[in-house]
């Protein structure tokens, strides 16, 4: 996956894709403890991203998604990191898109 994937980036988070095996797209975590050292906050970011997830998941392509989370993330709002991945989400959508 980390090899072959496509990459889409901004402050506070990392997304690759790849393509899927599966019939819709598939979402993978990697929030780690240098990211979040308390599990409490890794665990509100993953709920966060799974949500966003869950809401786009209709527009996405078959693919594979590994999301990545950067250490600033730790003391951001939801509410920002909301729009964040939504506008990352919003990218890998269009640039799936056939032409």
């Amino acid at each position: 996956m980390f090899a072959q994937a496509s990459r889409y980036a901004d402050r506070y988070f990392t997304i690759l894709t790849g393509a899927g095996q599966a019939d819709r797209p598939r979402l993978g975590l990697a929030v780690s403890r240098k990211a979040a050292p308390r599990a409490v906050d890794r665990n509100r970011i993953k709920r966060l991203i799974r949500e966003r997830f869950r809401h786009w998941q209709a527009d996405l392509p078959q693919v594979d998604v590994v999301v990545m989370v950067r250490p600033v993330a730790r003391h951001t709002e939801n509410a920002i990191l909301s729009a964040a991945l939504d506008r990352l989400w919003q990218r890998v959508s269009r640039s799936c898109e056939p032409s």
